[in-house]
């Protein structure tokens, strides 16, 4: 997730979805291991303490972390791997039973990272940002599909959050195009996380021209400044301030995609159909701690104006608990029930029950 103070909120490994993230392209997964000797492991183990020790947004737990890296180093915790894929294995293993925190993780890579390779260099070249620009264009900027289904329930499959004034014209064009949908049906199931400010566009269109909402606050490490985060009022495009609203989820659903779904619940604006999510609230940026490592650490909180608190490490539990591949068809035919509920036209009624069918007989992707 890409604040104004550049700190990204996306679940790593997944690919990440911010100009200021560009020059962090996830490797591949069948890239190649390679070896590493002591010198390598000690350096990124310092490399890594360091950092977090100076960084993670909670400073005592940040110095636990540290501390404790370092001293199974020299207990020789790490001595007999000389695998990289191992290493970056064994770290994140230490790092998830230390922190507790899906955001904090190391990142390996056999082709070197950039030289300049972190939220602390500064924002990406024009090269960089070139590429990303032409990897998200690739991704239609997050938006895989905007269709109609049967009983004309609007429905959006949503990979990523992204950021930038070309993901905003994508997403003002698919709430145009479901601008006459009677429901909607958020498709979260396969979203990592990204861009809080596409969060607010989207939740500015499910309320009214007059609506200020208060959705997230975040709060970073060494930051007196706290951003909120409200809906607008000034998006064009369509409002849907009637219709029911459902956000399908599944223990992939991440970051910024969980902030979604917890607003929508702690807003009470919709229902949530699925899995409990991954349960990763703290964003942060990328350090460079090597050629062939980096490390992502969380240095701020999202902090929710009704609850107080956040998702971390618990997830967003949905309101309607069902396998992330029947939650679909759940959320469809539960919007055509209470559409159909609302209306005594015999006409609908009928055009209702038809969709019903459909919707019940569609075959799962």
């Amino acid at each position: 997730m890409k604040l104004a103070f550049k700190t990204l909120l996306a679940l790593a490994p997944l690919a990440l979805a911010t100009p200021a993230s560009a020059q962090f392209s996830p490797p591949p997964p069948d890239q190649p291991d390679m070896t590493i000797d002591a010198a390598f492991r000690a350096a990124t183990i310092e490399s890594l303490a360091t950092k977090v020790e100076a960084s993670y947004v909670f400073p005592d737990l940040g110095k636990t972390v540290a501390r404790t890296l370092r001293d199974r180093k020299k207990k020789g915790r790490y001595d007999s791997i000389t695998s990289a894929m191992e290493f970056s294995d064994s770290l994140n293993a230490d790092l998830r039973a230390l922190a507790h925190d899906h955001h904090l993780r190391v990142h390996y890579s056999n082709r070197p990272w950039p030289a300049r390779h972190g939220a602390e260099d500064g924002p990406p070249s024009a090269e960089e940002r070139e590429r990303f620009l032409a990897d998200a264009r690739r991704r239609n900027w997050g938006f895989e599909r905007v269709e109609r289904l049967a009983g004309n329930v609007g429905y959006v499959e949503l990979r990523n959050f992204e950021s930038g004034a070309e993901a905003g014209a994508v997403a003002q064009t698919a709430m145009e195009f479901l601008r006459n949908s009677d429901a909607l049906i958020f498709d979260l199931r396969r979203n990592g996380g990204g861009d809080p400010n596409m969060i607010v566009l989207l939740l500015s269109h499910l309320y009214g021209d007059d609506d200020r909402v208060h959705v997230n606050d975040f709060y970073q490490r060494g930051d007196s400044l706290m951003p909120q985060f409200w809906t607008t009022t000034t998006i064009p495009g369509p409002r849907f301030v009637d219709q029911p609203v459902y956000v399908l989820t599944s223990h992939r659903t991440g970051s910024a995609a969980e902030e979604f779904s917890y607003d929508i619940k702690m807003l009470k604006r919709g229902t949530l159909v699925g899995e409990t999510t991954a349960g990763g609230a703290n964003p942060g940026g990328f350090a460079r701690l090597n050629d062939h490592f980096v490390a992502f650490i969380a240095n701020g909180r999202a902090i929710n104006p009704v609850s107080k608190t956040n998702w971390e490490g618990v997830g967003v539990e949905p309101d309607v608990k069902v396998k992330a591949e029947d939650a679909l068809t759940t959320a469809h035919v539960a919007a055509i029930e209470a559409l159909k509920a609302k209306t005594t036209d015999p006409d609908l009624t009928a055009m209702y029950g038809r969709a019903l069918e459909v919707a019940k007989n569609m075959p799962k992707p």
